[in-house]
């Protein structure tokens, strides 16, 4: 098994441990984090198999949600503008992961539409994207993936419940 496999498969026993109450969302994003630095401390530079692309996204994923949790910490203004500028950095490069894993599979067997969110911000932006053969859940609120996804006919219009609501509704 690869280090990307063991990767994977630590990642979905998290995920396990985390619906099962057994860790908290913020225990599962600290252990992802470190999980995913510990297989690689940067993203592949080419994306050329979906495995690839995925682990960029989560590494991305990873990077954008610790920034995040990091400028919560800071009620200054200029450190809290710093890791929001590092968030959107993070998230950016996450999206051009997800665009290029949606090219790698044509966009065959996509499923995307937007989601319900508690959040304000996030509302009528945020998107989930299912690629169908594997069940792998994307999310994104690209404009340009967005359009995109539309061109090809993946896109359902409405909204929908997230099929992991309880994650993507739970603070951190």
């Amino acid at each position: 098994m690869n280090a990307l496999q063991k990767y994977f498969n630590y990642r979905q026993s998290l995920i396990d441990q985390y619906v099962k109450g057994d860790l908290t969302k913020k225990e599962y994003l600290d252990k992802n984090f470190d999980a995913v630095l510990s297989i690689k401390n940067e993203p592949f530079k080419r994306i050329d198999s979906v495995e690839k692309g995925l682990f960029n996204y989560q590494f991305f994923n990873a990077m954008a949600k610790d920034a995040f949790m990091e400028a919560k910490r800071f009620s200054h203004k200029d450190f809290c503008y710093i890791y929001t500028e590092q968030v959107d950095y993070y998230y950016g490069r996450k999206d051009n992961a997800t665009m290029k894993i949606l090219e790698l599979l044509d966009f065959r067997e996509i499923e995307a539409y937007f989601i319900k969110v508690k959040s304000r911000e996030l509302k009528n932006k945020l998107f989930e994207i299912i690629l169908k053969d594997t069940g792998v859940i994307l999310h994104s609120t690209s404009e340009t993936i967005l359009v995109r996804l539309k061109e090809e006919n993946c896109f359902s219009e409405g909204i929908r419940k997230s099929v992991i609501d309880g994650y993507i509704n739970n603070k951190y």
